[in-house]
């Protein structure tokens, strides 16, 4: 299994929620994807990013489907628009 986070920090933080409904628009684009969460901010509780996503693979061979995949890749280029920050990391669990 191999653990994909992904951490926004937005332009707009009010953003967020638009952020979010794109990167949900993913959950389901290749086989082999486990768990596909996406956070926002939320006022009151500590956060150093805006939007963070939190995603399993069943292995390194689906998050490379996933990768490339066309809407994946739209969705990418949306939220560079929006985003002035971010940080991945992937490791296996």
């Amino acid at each position: 299994m191999l653990r994909h986070i992904v951490m926004f920090t937005l332009k707009r933080p009010e953003d967020a929620p638009k952020v979010k409904a794109l990167l949900d628009s993913c959950k389901a684009l290749v086989p082999g994807i486990h768990e596909f969460d996406v956070g926002i901010k939320t006022d009151g509780l500590d956060a150093n990013c805006d939007v963070v996503l939190v995603s399993t693979f069943a292995n390194a061979d689906a998050l490379d489907a996933y990768q490339p995949h066309p809407h994946h890749q739209e969705v990418v280029k949306q939220i560079r628009e929006m985003a002035s920050a971010r940080h991945v990391l992937d490791y296996n669990v």
